[in-house]
């Protein structure tokens, strides 16, 4: 097979070009336990006799909730697409409601779920689902059938001719995967693409990425999002050894077990990387200390190759000897490259990893994009930190007269399922309108500089991007998370969920006596120290957009409180919701 051109192409192309023998690794029982590349197929395979003779039927809808990344994930995947087929991911975390309504919504025949939790969500909704046959459980559980019942179903592999049938009748042009927007506001939209949406948004990414056949890399990003689902397929393009980590909780452990050459990442995780190395930092005392605050302020002037200069990089290279090697060993030791997407990334945190040898990729996309648009890379000068990268080969992006980035190319969606009026909405003459504002420089960097749906004008008439002033005002170690807020007001202010934890850490060095969290954001002494990090951030901005106000909120923002989406971006209309009487405060009503 020379070519892929339909999603479960992708283990046999790696069959014949890398046969691994550690395709992917899941950590059971407290070890890892590896499947190669062959036992990857025979299990596809074996999955998709069984679904055949359970009455699995071309377009019927499989839906797959998982909390974690593991093998079975990407084993149900192909077993399910190869026979015509279309997976159906849920994000694990989104309420009952949303559960029922995507269920229902896809007409999904059967659920695969990972673990008691997910399952308890299914089954308390079961009386409210049409057409779901039945439920298998990856995790071995008393009161759901195991997915192995699946594979017991197709071990007779008298009917693999028929899986072959169903495999020569998928066309690349085909429905492949209905993915459910998270949404920061309303029902969730599924997402249609087809094989070809995805395979070539694969190959052109290829181009991008210095993957070498044989490398490791640990996936933890959610495999429901198109990000983390497109990378696995790209990883397995690549011969690249997946091992799945075990969870956020546990990532720092399994960094150092896996000691992976590649990840990918969003902007959250390197952002609390960040602070917790500087937590560290700030704890040293004397000689080490300037020397730990010396490197990092040579961290934050960095700039790709060598622009500082001959004394700069001779400077450089005595802080990863000296400083940032430390951090590289904390990462597992072998990482040379991260990928980011999801949110946007501060350039602080582009330019310290960079200087810290540890380059972060940044790109650009949107689910209905399959997802990249475009996307950096550090060969060929196409690497600068604050953009988003160069557009992907065979994808064209045109900026329209109100500053919205355009897309056309083989990416884009075949729409929104059950929803002619919204497709047409976003899919007009062929492009695909993102809603992000965005500008190409004159070196053919794309650069996002806020959503076009959440610029708001003031009661003067003045446009306000809040994006950019929240990325700039998250740059403080006290501020965990940040709404501005402003829309036909006077003036922007902001909703801010400070740093807890890292205000008790300075309370503690400054004697400052701090209660519970409803008594810190009243804190006359962590209002004033939050006031001056807003009074440096604002020196960044014109006056009409500077934020004049501000109330602290003694909540923690989740995703299960609804204050985000699972992609970690702020549902705004909720966040406001909540803290109605804090608004109503700022602006006196």
């Amino acid at each position: 097979m020379q070519t892929v051109t339909r999603l479960f192409d992708f283990p046999y192309y790696q069959k014949e070009n890398h046969n691994l023998e550690k395709a992917f690794t899941t950590k059971k029982n407290g070890k890892w336990v590896s499947t190669s590349t062959q036992e990857y197929i025979d299990q596809a395979n074996t999955i998709s006799r069984g679904l055949l003779r359970m009455g699995v039927k071309p377009n019927d809808k499989v839906a797959i909730i998982s909390m974690t990344n593991r093998t079975e994930w990407n084993i149900c995947d192909i077993g399910i697409l190869q026979i015509g087929a279309q997976n159906v991911p849920i994000y694990p975390t989104i309420s009952e409601e949303d559960y029922e309504y995507v269920l229902n919504h896809s007409e999904a025949k059967y659920c695969f779920v990972s673990c008691d939790e997910v399952l308890q969500k299914v089954l308390s909704i079961s009386s409210k689902l049409k057409k779901l046959k039945d439920v298998y459980s990856f995790d071995d559980l008393k009161n759901c059938k195991n997915w192995t019942e699946v594979l017991e179903k197709g071990k007779d592999n008298s009917n693999q001719e028929e899986v072959e049938d169903r495999k020569l009748k998928v066309k690349p042009e085909d429905l492949a995967t209905l993915i459910y927007t998270s949404g920061t506001t309303g029902r969730p939209k599924g997402v249609m693409l087809s094989h070809n949406n995805i395979v070539s948004n694969v190959i052109a990414s290829k181009l991008r990425v210095p993957f070498e056949p044989g490398a490791s890399s640990l996936s933890f990003l959610p495999v429901c999002h198109i990000f983390e689902r497109m990378i696995l397929y790209l990883y397995q393009y690549c011969g690249i050894n997946i091992y799945f980590a075990e969870g956020l909780d546990k990532i720092s452990d399994n960094l150092k077990e896996v000691k992976p050459d590649v990840m990918t990442v969003v902007p959250r995780l390197l952002e609390k990387v960040y602070d917790s190395i500087i937590a560290k930092g700030t704890a040293l005392e004397g000689i080490k200390k300037k020397i730990f605050f010396w490197a990092v302020e040579l961290g934050l002037k960095f700039e790709p190759y060598g622009v500082n200069g001959w004394w700069y990089e001779k400077q450089l290279g005595l802080a990863r000897k000296l400083i940032f090697s430390k951090w590289q060993e904390g990462l597992g030791g072998n990482l040379t490259t991260m990928v980011s997407g999801s949110a946007a990334l501060q350039p602080r945190l582009g330019r310290i990893f960079g200087a810290a040898g540890i380059p972060v990729m940044e790109g650009y996309g949107l689910t209905e994009t399959s997802p990249v648009i475009s996307v950096n890379q550090e060969l060929g000068g196409g690497w600068k930190i604050g953009s988003v990268g160069r557009i992907i080969n065979d994808v064209e992006i045109k900026i329209a007269d109100d500053g919205e980035i355009l897309c056309k190319g083989p990416n884009v969606m075949m729409g929104y399922y059950k929803d002619p009026d919204k497709t047409s909405e976003v899919l007009k003459d062929g492009y695909f309108h993102t809603g992000d504002i965005g500008e190409i420089d004159s070196d053919g960097f794309l650069r996002i500089t806020d959503r076009k749906k959440e610029m708001f004008k003031t009661s003067g008439g003045k446009y306000v991007a809040p994006q950019l002033l929240e990325n700039r005002f998250k740059q403080s170690r006290f501020i965990e998370q940040l709404m501005v807020v402003g829309e036909g007001e006077k003036m922007p202010a902001a909703l801010i969920q400070p740093n807890f934890e890292f205000l008790y850490d300075w309370a503690e060095r400054h004697k400052v006596t701090l209660g519970e969290n409803s008594d810190i954001v009243i804190n006359e002494k962590v209002i004033a120290r939050i006031q001056e990090e807003i009074d440096i951030a604002n020196s960044d901005f014109a006056k009409w957009e500077k934020v004049k106000q501000f109330r602290l909120t003694p909540d923690v923002w989740s995703i299960d409180e609804g204050h985000l989406t699972p992609t970690m971006k702020l549902r705004r209309k909720i966040v406001k919701e909540k803290y109605i009487n804090l608004y109503n405060d700022i602006y006196g009503y």
